[in-house]
């Protein structure tokens, strides 16, 4: 495996994230923002944060996959939420459990949760994009 995962002494321990990953892979893969579309571009979960984060992760997913990588390949992930409150943060952790149990993986790697004003489309309430680095 290319990753490893790490929460040094000295920094907090975080459940859903680790703080530090290193890679030893020859390969990176960067995976483009993912939004909440289906295959046909429909978006899923208009107006409920944890459907769209949920197919958000399915969709990395879907894209890793194509190159050859999965979750267990991730050195970094970054997500941008549109009107960012904290009181979302259960909302945004049930889409990524829901998403982590149809995967059959615990997604932590190394991760920033960015909030913004809008997306590219108003539908879209959350985008993830990924790094991974595979041999």
């Amino acid at each position: 495996m290319a990753i490893t995962l790490m929460n040094p002494s000295g920094l907090p321990e975080i459940d859903t994230y680790r703080q530090v990953s290193t890679a030893t892979g020859s390969k990176l893969v960067f995976v483009a923002g993912q939004v909440a579309w289906d295959a046909e571009g429909a978006t899923v979960g208009a107006g409920d944060l944890a459907a769209q984060v949920e197919r958000c992760y399915l969709n990395v997913a879907t894209a890793l996959a194509e190159a050859g990588a999965t979750f267990d390949d991730v050195a970094k992930v970054t997500v941008y939420v549109v009107d960012w409150t904290p009181d979302k943060m259960p909302l945004f952790l049930e889409g990524v459990a829901r998403a982590a149990a149809k995967l059959g993986v615990t997604p932590v790697p190394p991760g920033t949760l960015v909030g913004v004003a809008a997306l590219a489309s108003s539908e879209h309430l959350v985008e993830v994009e990924a790094t991974a680095v595979i041999d």
